[in-house]
């Protein structure tokens, strides 16, 4: 039997002499367990929002995507892209055309971003589960060409899912000298036609500037016939992404980027983690100042005990194992409270799963979602209990030890 164990345990559950002592140790256990629910809390929130936009972007964006790491633009036919196009590990494989240029729709007009793509898209990406409208994803029909926009985009030129005529673009020449005379000669102009449909991504990144279009169109529009921005894959189910990303980083050499969904998108995670990170350590700093009040109460304690010390020092007890029943009943206060509050955390979190309680905003529909996410990680909750201990084990630890050579005197 651990034997300062089992006196800390008597004395953290048994009634002490002084009344105020046990308000004290109750305080400390409510200050502690408060802090580890708002940490739980706080950190199941943000892998909710995490878990929400990663759900957002894989609508759009390929499984895999290989960038050149030097230029904007690289030959179709590269034998290394040939090479990976080949990968038993792939199932489609599709050559793009991005870059910026100008729409005009009437009187209006907006920066867009122009995406040139095959017909395999729909097979690379969800394309048809977030398209609204009483059309269909079509991008060419004989010589005519279709463009398809993101909802907000259509909402800044004044356009339906469907508009009349055509919406024309314009691009920089790639080569020759603007003519200030004649400035429209230098620029490359073409017009889309409307499929009926527009897509909602629900992120502004694409549905306020993205134009999805033939890669023809793309092609011709900003002169890079043969040529390729990127290649998109997606890969075979059974598949595992990061073995193959890193057999294509291996066929690529330097002259490639390999990105996978979280890596295309890496500024918006990247922010979402410093922001949960700042959110732990303040949190962390406040569960320390709450970890102080078991100062008060083992101080108080401490004193209250001075006979039990005499007492079990007669009894031979040494006072290595006197300190170490002060240092356990802190340690103690620390994990009950730890414990407790990761409890309310965690049942907090489920009503909020459930019922939605806390409201991202007073009117429904006003945001993607009405109530605030929360998504509930394993790791996150070791995280929290292990913060906990640590932060309250060092809070306890110098005071007792002070507190108590002073008594053993």
């Amino acid at each position: 039997m651990n034997f300062p164990l089992y006196i800390a345990r008597r004395y953290l559950f048994s009634k002490k002499s002084t009344n105020a002592i046990n308000v004290i140790s109750f305080i400390s256990m409510a200050g502690i367990a408060v802090a580890s629910m708002a940490l739980v809390v706080t950190l199941s929130v943000f892998n909710g929002f995490h878990d929400l936009v990663e759900s957002l972007f894989t609508a759009m964006d390929p499984q895999l995507t290989v960038i050149p790491k030097e230029g904007k633009s690289v030959p179709a036919d590269d034998p290394v892209l040939d090479k990976i196009r080949k990968m038993p590990e792939v199932e489609v494989a599709m050559d793009c055309v991005e870059d910026n240029a100008l729409a005009v729709y009437g009187d209006r007009q907006t920066m867009v971003k122009i995406k040139g793509v095959e017909d395999s898209f729909v097979e690379l990406t969800r394309i048809k589960d977030i398209l609204y409208g009483e059309g269909e994803f079509v991008l060419q029909a004989a010589n005519l060409q279709y463009g398809i926009m993101g909802i907000r985009l259509a909402e800044t030129l004044g356009t339906s899912a469907r508009w009349d005529g055509f919406l024309k673009v314009f691009a920089p020449k790639r080569e020759g000298l603007l003519d200030m005379a004649n400035p429209a000669e230098g620029f490359v102009e073409d017009s889309l036609l409307s499929p009926g449909v527009v897509f909602y991504v629900k992120q502004a990144k694409y549905d306020a500037s993205y134009i999805i279009v033939p890669i023809s169109f793309a092609r011709e529009l900003f002169d890079r016939y043969g040529m390729i921005t990127s290649l998109e894959l997606r890969l075979k189910d059974e598949a595992s992404t990061d073995r193959v990303k890193d057999e294509i980083r291996a066929a690529a050499g330097d002259r490639y980027k390999v990105l996978d969904r979280y890596e295309q998108q890496e500024d918006t995670f990247k922010i979402m983690t410093i922001e949960k990170l700042m959110a732990y350590i303040f949190l962390t700093f406040i569960l320390s100042v709450a970890c102080f009040n078991i100062i008060g109460s083992l101080s108080m304690l401490i004193i209250d005990k001075k006979d039990d010390v005499v007492t079990l020092r007669n009894l031979g007890a040494t006072d290595r194992q006197i300190m170490r029943i002060f240092l356990f009943e802190g340690r103690l206060i620390a994990i009950v409270g730890a414990a407790a509050g990761i409890i309310m955390g965690l049942f907090l979190c489920l009503l909020q799963q459930t019922f939605g309680i806390v409201k991202l905003g007073s009117s429904s529909g006003l945001f993607i979602i009405d109530a605030y996410p929360v998504s509930i990680h394993a790791s996150d909750m070791a995280l929290v209990f292990v913060t906990v201990l640590v932060v309250s084990f060092l809070a306890v630890w110098y005071p007792v030890r002070h507190f108590s050579r002073r008594l053993l005197k």
